[in-house]
């Protein structure tokens, strides 16, 4: 292994560490909040950012094998830790269904939703420099692991932007249909975020099912 790939593996370590630190932190900030002001978007954000942190555990000892042989394909650590986080997502799922069909019924509204404007900021901006970096990394190393993992977290950056809208929109309008709406919106990507570990973990791919940008990422370093 020379200088260059030694450095670069050095980068894609610490960038799941704080991949992993990050959605930890997000996830307790955004809980507190979303229970504390009653804004279900919010709540199940943070919720979402905890099951990120088992996925990244996964990524990181993906990365941590990289530093001795290719890595093509998941171990048994790797897979288990897909399938918790894909069955965690599913109740996820389930469970902001039932608590936005509840919240409708009852006519429930948030408190405010300042908290949600300012933690969605921070992590788009945040988001969108790990999917950066890692993505130049991985192509860098000819990484298939590393670019799918890269374009994976696209979908935090979505949830992302999905609760700045509806975060906004409440604080603007007051309407508390808005919250469910972004707490169903949520509740979506967590269900194809759930899909999408469920079958990683049964044929071993890589690459980010069902996104062809992943695909094409892949496939550009190997032309």
């Amino acid at each position: 292994m020379n200088n260059n790939t030694s450095k670069l593996l050095k980068w894609a370590l610490l960038l799941s560490i704080f991949t992993i630190i990050y959605n930890f932190a997000e996830g307790i900030v955004s809980v507190f909040f979303g229970a504390k002001d009653e804004t279900l978007a919010l709540l199940g954000f943070g919720i979402d950012s905890f099951v990120e942190v088992v996925s990244g555990i996964g990524i990181l000892h993906m990365v941590l094998r990289m530093k001795y042989s290719k890595v093509v394909t998941q171990d048994k650590f790797e897979k288990t830790a897909l399938r918790i986080t894909g069955y965690s997502f599913y109740l996820l799922t389930i469970g902001l269904i039932a608590a936005s069909a509840i919240n409708l019924i009852n006519g429930a509204k948030p408190h405010t939703t300042f908290a949600g404007i300012i933690i969605s900021l921070i992590s788009i901006l945040t988001m969108y420099w790990l999917m950066k970096f890692k993505l130049s990394i991985g192509k860098q190393l000819k990484s298939d692991a590393i670019i799918a993992d890269a374009n994976c977290t696209k979908t935090c950056f979505y949830l992302s932007f999905i609760l700045l809208t509806a975060s906004l929109l409440y604080e603007l309008f007051g309407i508390g249909f808005i919250d469910i709406l972004g707490s169903l919106g949520i509740a979506y990507y967590a269900f194809k975020e759930g899909k999408e570990s469920i079958e990683k973990a049964k044929t071993g791919s890589l690459v980010c099912c069902d996104d062809d940008e992943c695909e094409s990422d892949v496939k550009e370093i190997h032309h």
